[in-house]
């Protein structure tokens, strides 16, 4: 496998690690979509929110998982199984990556703060169609079902942003 092409699969997630993509990007999104965005400087503080965020995330979504598949398994996890939990998760945190870097060009000028939200939001949505294309794909759907799959997968994504945005102003 190439390395662009591992490069890919850990950004957009393989296996496990689809879910957290999916869950990251949706969380990304709807923090950018819901900050008050008014300046570069805001861009910077934007930046560092989405990105502490998918961190706290990651970091409970691994405690939480371990925990679970201790009590499950009845005994204690070793370091090599919350490795390997860290590292199927770590999703999470690389699916705020491209936004992060999109609203830090904006912060430091080398975009127009507008142009680095609407790049930011359309790395995400981009995003979650490739979660809906792997998906279409593995299950060798035809293109009208493919179309219709990562339809979906964006617009339930995108829905999900509209219902925090709208709750929270």
């Amino acid at each position: 496998m190439s390395r662009a092409r591992a490069a890919a699969q850990r950004v957009l997630g393989s296996g496990h690690g689809i879910a957290g993509s999916v869950y990251g990007t949706i969380v990304v999104l709807s923090i950018i979509a819901g900050a008050d965005r008014g300046s570069e400087t805001a861009l910077g503080h934007l930046a560092a929110l989405v990105a502490v965020t998918a961190v706290v995330l990651y970091v409970a979504h691994v405690y939480a998982h371990g925990l679970g598949e201790s009590v499950i398994r009845g005994s204690r996890l070793t370091r090599r199984d919350v490795l390997d939990l860290a590292r199927r998760e770590s999703s999470i945190i690389l699916a705020a990556a491209l936004p992060v870097a999109a609203l830090l060009l904006g912060s430091v000028g080398v975009v127009r703060p507008t142009r680095a939200i609407w790049l930011a939001v359309a790395l995400g949505a981009g995003a979650l169609a490739a979660q809906g294309l792997r998906y279409a794909r593995l299950e060798h759907l035809g293109r009208p079902a493919t179309a219709a799959v990562v339809a979906v997968n964006v617009a339930l994504g995108l829905a999900l942003i509209g219902l925090k945005v709208l709750l929270a102003h």
